[in-house]
Order: structure tokens, then C-alpha cells, then sequence
């Protein structure tokens, strides 16, 4: 999780469904300049987003990484997914910064946590 640096170790906590998830799975590619910074102001952007709940990440040593986005509603997802900044990292992410990646929408209908006391 080296790009997020303040990154809690407890996850998101579950919400009253339904709610959506974007499931942002990447493999990265070798050049990385800039990315860091954009992944930084994409972190603060999305918090402006009403209806944004929060996010987890994880990466794998192997370079595999995984973003999960959590939003009270379908407005909400879609208004982050059209954001004009945000575009444009996805557009700089195709052409520098991943070898590959997927992108999963759901709508949870159940949800439940657990933290020992």
C-alpha cells in the first residue's frame, strides 16, 4: 500500500445496503512519474463527491492492486465516474501508468462487520 501512506488498517465500515461498490483492479505499468500525485488529488477529489462513503486499498508484492470505491447511490458513482478531472486520470492511466485493469460495479444488498473488542 505504498501509495497511501495514511491508508487506515481498518477497513470500510459495513453500511445500511444498499449502497454501490466500484472495484478498481490494476496491474501497473513501469513508468509511474506523476502518478503518485494524481492518485493523491483523485483521493481528496472523490471525498467531495456526496454520497462518497470512503475507499480501501490493498497491493500485492506482485504489483497487483485493488481500489475499492464505496457510494451511498448510483448518482453519486456516476457523478466521481464523469468528473472531468477524474476522466483525465483515467485517460493518463491508460496510456502510462497500467498494463492492465478491471472495473466491477455492484449494488451490495448485504453488508455486516465485525470488530474484536
Amino acid at each position: 500500500m505504498s501509495d497511501h501512506p495514511e491508508a487506515s488498517v481498518t477497513p470500510v465500515e459495513a453500511y445500511e445496503p444498499p449502497y454501490y461498490v466500484a472495484v478498481f483492479t490494476t496491474v501497473r505499468a513501469q513508468e509511474q512519474s506523476g502518478y503518485s500525485e494524481t492518485n493523491a488529488r483523485m483521493e481528496e477529489l472523490v471525498k467531495d463527491i456526496p454520497g462518497y462513503l470512503g475507499m480501501d486499498h490493498a497491493q500485492t508484492p506482485g504489483g497487483l492492486g485493488i481500489t475499492v470505491g464505496y457510494f451511498r447511490d448510483a448518482d453519486s458513482l456516476t457523478e466521481w465516474r464523469t468528473n472531468a478531472e477524474h476522466r483525465a486520470a483515467q485517460k493518463r492511466g491508460q496510456t502510462e501508468w497500467y498494463q492492465s485493469y478491471t472495473l466491477h460495479v455492484a449494488k451490495v444488498e448485504r453488508s455486516h462487520g465485525f470488530t474484536r473488542p
